[in-house]
């Protein structure tokens, strides 16, 4: 497993080094737990007991290790089929754990298959399994597919995405405020002359600095004239901060310089003639980068905080905020803002969904990991998130992968890399619940309930 995580998570290094050893080690070690768990089965009941019961036991605690805040998550094993679109549309019954489920039965049976000592009506048995687990997936894709076609009279809005393409680390110590937002003016101004979006988003901290403090207000009061001459609204992610309460739980994060202010990493919706600004505040935190697991409980652990934005430690929103606005014909429109590594939730997104969100939203800045792989499997990843609720995407990035997903997880627009660019496409709005949405735990709880039942009948059958 170790070996494993360095393949696939090296890319975290070139944002941070020390990050990104923590990030592989504290990967592999959780990444361990079903193999140990197998030892003991194996152990206690046999091999083929511990190999039955491995699929169970796998997918109950890819889900369990998400609840805490020490995971990433990023591993779950069901992602790694993300872009095999034509094999995962059930991911809309089963999420993201199925899928996981799916491939350590598949793995399991062949296993079996190739191994001695099975008869032949048994591996006859394993061999036509095997057979209808690719067979059904695939019929059931053909399904939803033609459904999409025959469908396809849902209600859409235009949206620009904006794509300024500055440089992570020039962006916090280097442009400055002023020319920060005068780059996003000039892309957005032509995009909305030309095109004529219902939305406009920019990246995640497209705004790097605390613009709805009272210091900055002019910078915040040319935003919103800018908005009200595009008279379309804005979708931005910023830094945003509150004084902190004294003795407040929810208050245990200080900003950087040392002030009597929490920092969020938040993002804000504004639009024409309203003063009203909407905010969400990212609510799952990439550990040790954005904020040390823990820190609540022990303060002196925000010293192992290893940040790239420029503030010691962000604290955790608290709060699935769906966002609204009006269309230009009138029609109200809810969408949900997901923010960079939140995408990789699948229970954080389908509370958004269930809470009436009709498009999702996501921004994010790549540009830290370069052209790496790491900026193509963060995007792969949101593919799941769209089959999972059916809800169509719009991923807005600072640099990197800014593409839309319709609700099957296709791309049907993209921006190159390291190009400042607008992209602008119609995104259908839904408003079906899933049975994934409705039940998005469902799968990996029955999983962990069986391999605790398992476990007493291994234990049962040792002591016989």
């Amino acid at each position: 497993m170790l070996l494993f995580c360095l393949i696939t998570l090296w890319w975290v290094s070139l944002a941070t080094l020390v990050g990104g050893i923590l990030t592989v080690f504290i990967q592999s070690l959780f990444s361990t737990v079903p193999f140990l768990a197998f030892y003991y089965f194996r152990k206690k009941a046999g091999f083929r007991f511990a190999l039955l019961a491995l699929p169970f036991v796998w997918t109950g605690w890819e889900w369990a290790y998400m609840q805490q805040d020490l995971s990433l998550g990023w591993l779950t094993f069901g992602n790694s089929q993300a872009n095999l679109l034509w094999m995962v549309q059930y991911a809309d019954v089963t999420g993201v754990w199925g899928i996981s489920f799916w491939l350590v039965t598949f793995n399991v049976l062949a296993l079996l298959l190739v191994r001695g000592g099975e008869s032949f009506a048994v591996k006859a048995g394993i061999a036509m399994v095997i057979t209808l687990m690719i067979v059904v997936p695939l019929l059931y894709a053909r399904q939803v597919f033609r459904n999409t076609l025959l469908n396809a009279t849902s209600p859409e809005v235009r949206v620009a995405l904006v794509q300024p393409n500055i440089d992570p680390h020039e962006k916090w110590t280097g442009l400055g405020p002023a020319q920060t937002l005068s780059r996003l003016y000039s892309l957005t101004g032509q995009a909305v002359g030309e095109e004529r979006p219902e939305l406009i988003i920019w990246p995640e901290t497209a705004i790097p600095f605390s613009i709805r403090l009272p210091e900055n207000k002019p910078y915040m009061d040319l935003v919103n004239s800018m908005v009200e001459r595009w008279n379309t609204p804005l979708l931005t992610g910023f830094p945003d901060e509150e004084p902190v309460m004294p003795h407040s739980a929810s208050n245990e994060a200080v900003a950087a310089s040392g002030g009597d202010y929490a920092a969020y990493n938040a993002s804000m919706l504004l639009q024409p003639t309203v003063r009203m600004v909407q905010i969400y505040r990212k609510m799952r935190l990439v550990p040790f980068g954005e904020r040390v697991p823990y820190m609540e409980y022990f303060p002196w652990l925000e010293r192992l905080n290893f940040s790239m934005s420029g503030i010691s430690s962000w604290q955790k929103g608290r709060e699935a905020t769906v966002m609204r606005f009006t269309s230009r014909d009138g029609r109200p429109v809810r969408i949900a803002n997901i923010i960079c590594y939140e995408s990789i939730f699948p229970g954080l997104v389908s509370k958004f969904v269930s809470r009436g969100a009709q498009l999702l939203t996501l921004v994010t800045n790549d540009g830290w990991y370069g052209t790496s792989y790491g900026p193509w499997q963060h995007a792969a990843i949101g593919r799941l998130r769209c089959i999972e609720n059916r809800r169509a995407m719009a991923r807005c990035a600072n640099t990197g992968v800014t593409l839309f997903y319709d609700t099957c997880g296709r791309s049907y627009a993209e921006t190159p890399w390291w190009r400042q660019s607008v992209l602008i496409a119609a995104a259908p709005l839904e408003n079906r619940i899933t049975f994934y949405t409705a039940h998005a735990d469902l799968v990996p709880q029955v999983c962990l309930g069986i391999s605790g039942l398992l476990a007493l009948v291994a234990v049962a059958r040792k002591r016989r």
